[in-house]
């Protein structure tokens, strides 16, 4: 029964709900494209190279939140310092993250799992760590209904790997309920890897 929601009904309920989804919040969408196209010189999304399930690498999308400002030798500012008004507001209503549904249509995401780092992390799992790369990459999981960025690397990862071995329908709609539940009330809703969290370098003693 696991497999069978893992590998069949999941992808069938997440392509639905995505496509359902695009629909409905449309109207934000192509508005927050020509406000940020306007802001960002014609530039309203993000591109960055992510892993997926089985340490696959795609392109994830995502709503240009921050500017390309550079210091005087050319180097990007750090990433709190680019963020933008109105990309701050995305983030605070997780607005940023509804090009991912363009992904999971793809096939490279789901509306729920661990979120997807990094390629270069990769090499620093150690063996537990690396089966997050077990099921789909998702748009929010348990983690992120656990702390977010208010938590250590280590206890994501562990969270992850609870959602592995632990993954259901019933707890997908626990998560959903829970991620709209926190973006309401405000609360640990920034979900970025590169804003208020330092890099992954390894877990000691691994």
């Amino acid at each position: 029964m696991k497999k069978t929601y893992r590998n069949i009904v999941k992808r069938a309920l997440d392509f639905l709900a995505a496509f359902i989804g695009l629909v409905l919040i449309s109207p934000i969408f192509i508005t927050l494209i020509i406000i940020l196209s306007i802001l960002n010189k014609g530039k309203p999304f993000f591109y960055q190279k992510r892993t997926g399930k089985n340490g696959k690498i795609f392109t994830i999308i995502k709503l240009k939140t921050m500017t390309d400002k550079t210091d005087e030798n050319g180097e990007l500012l750090p990433a709190l310092q680019r963020v933008t008004k109105t990309g701050n507001i995305c983030r605070k209503y997780s607005l940023d993250e509804i090009p991912q549904l363009l992904n999971i249509l793809k096939g490279d995401m789901s509306l729920v799992g661990p979120r997807p780092l990094l390629p270069q992390y990769l090499k620093l799992y150690n063996e537990k760590q690396n089966r997050r790369h077990e099921v789909m990459p998702g748009i929010t999981g348990w983690a992120q209904i656990n702390g977010r960025n208010t938590i250590s690397w280590e206890e994501k990862f562990e969270h992850d790997v609870y959602y592995v071995d632990n993954q259901s329908f019933v707890l997908d709609l626990r998560i959903l309920w829970l991620t709209f539940y926190k973006v309401i009330k405000k609360s640990d809703i920034n979900s970025s890897e590169t804003v208020d969290m330092p890099a992954f370098t390894g877990t000691k003693n691994s």
